[in-house]
């Protein structure tokens, strides 16, 4: 049996997870949702890892939910209930995770991405697009409103765009997705790898210890009020300041030389 996510670990310290049910849409079963989880957690712990990109087999980034596998629950005693909670749970678990991982990480979005697959790219820290990607949150038009992947969409674009996406499940193309923020860059089909792959490899490049640190900072400081916000981040910031690479990194830009990190 094929893995559902494969690993593939590059000499930059960029490590590419690749959803692999391509016959399926790359569609998030509940068996999909776990191999997802224990991927994230194996990379998490994993210190030789500097950047992840989150990458899909076959033409669909990922269609979301499986509906084959949720329809089928309906026959269960609860008609289904508790099997919805335990997928519903474990989906925003794996959106948590990505969040909550150590590095970086950047969606390379190679086709459509409905619902949870449109979730998952509002999730990532910043995501690469084909200029034949198509984004949509179409939940509405089947009676079942995407409000879990509202929770990343409106935190990663504006709520009226957010809005608009949610309640008519309409299709976006790739430079209106880019538009309003749902992804940074747009790139022919052909270069896709290539482009994703050089802006890993560019913040592969930084310290590890740096990146990480600012990575917690700028999720954490997000739900915080704007007090807070500062309270927190200065007190990181005197950290970092305190830290091996930044009196490296500080030192080497006064005295106009390349750093040598020590990702500490």
């Amino acid at each position: 049996n094929a893995a559902v996510v494969l690993r593939e670990d590059t000499e930059t310290g960029v490590t590419r997870l690749t959803l692999n049910r391509p016959a399926a849409r790359n569609s998030l079963s509940f068996a999909m949702l776990g191999a997802l989880q224990t991927a994230l957690g194996e990379v998490a712990a994993d210190a030789g890892v500097r950047v992840v990109v989150l990458a899909a087999a076959g033409p669909v980034f990922c269609a979301g939910h499986d509906l084959r596998e949720i329809v089928s629950h309906r026959a269960d005693d609860d008609d289904g209930r508790s099997f919805f909670d335990q997928a519903m749970r474990r989906c925003a678990g794996v959106m948590q995770a990505i969040v909550a991982l150590p590095q970086p990480i950047i969606a390379e979005v190679q086709g459509i991405a409905t619902a949870a697959g449109c979730q998952l790219v509002a999730t990532c820290d910043l995501a690469v697009a084909s200029d034949s990607a198509k984004f949509c949150t179409p939940g509405v038009d089947i009676g079942l409103f995407c409000s879990t992947p509202g929770v990343a969409l409106s935190r990663a674009v504006a709520a009226k765009p957010a809005m608009e996406m949610l309640l008519t499940g309409a299709m976006i193309e790739a430079a209106e997705a880019r538009r309003i923020g749902l992804i940074n860059r747009v790139v022919a089909p052909h270069s896709l790898q290539e482009a994703t792959m050089a802006l890993a490899a560019q913040i592969a490049g930084r310290s590890a210890h740096t990146v990480r640190l600012g990575k917690a900072a700028f999720h954490r400081q997000r739900g915080l009020p704007l007090e807070d916000a500062y309270a927190l981040c200065a007190a990181i910031m005197t950290e970092n300041l305190m830290a091996e690479d930044a009196i490296e990194g500080i030192g080497a830009f006064l005295g106009k030389r390349k750093p040598v990190w020590q990702d500490r």
